[in-house]
């Protein structure tokens, strides 16, 4: 699969609504095979549409091979609960980490590859990533929402 290139920050796309999907097709689910394998090459945890310069909303996040791949289509947070605050950075920022605070709860409703309607519980780690994939369907971006900047080296300690 091709290897998709990263569009880094200041780029519009990143900062613009994306438009739900509509059509589930073979285009789509190579555009998701190939999401995936730029997301592990980066050595991220998650990847949304608008950061290979797509404004669909299309996000794939896989924190560890336990909970595995997750791909949300048009998802929409439904529940979200507690608070936890901790580091992040993106693929579109690169070398740069802030302290950022979420819920540490989330549940979302979403389509899958073939269009069908699920939902997907997370907490923790899990739930920071797919809250961070969901904020860049929307044009937000975890910059905004950064409490205080770290330097790579702080993150390593």
């Amino acid at each position: 699969m091709p290897i998709l290139k990263i569009v880094e920050y200041p780029a519009a796309v990143l900062e613009q609504q994306c438009e739900m999907v509509t059509t589930f097709d073979k285009r789509l689910v190579r555009l998701l095979n190939n999401m995936y394998d730029t997301m592990l090459e980066a050595d991220g945890v998650g990847l949304a549409a608008p950061q290979i310069g797509i404004a669909k909303q299309i996000a794939i996040v896989e924190v560890d091979e336990v909970q595995g791949k997750i791909e949300l289509i048009n998802p929409e947070i439904i529940q979200i609960e507690g608070e936890q605050v901790g580091p992040e950075g993106c693929l579109s920022f690169p070398g740069l980490y802030g302290e950022v605070s979420r819920s540490n709860y989330v549940k979302v409703r979403a389509q899958n590859r073939k269009g069908k309607w699920y939902e997907v519980e997370a907490r923790g780690f899990l739930a920071r990533a797919i809250q961070h994939e969901i904020d860049h369907l929307h044009g937000v971006l975890f910059t905004s929402k950064v409490i205080k900047y770290y330097e790579e080296e702080e993150l390593e300690r």
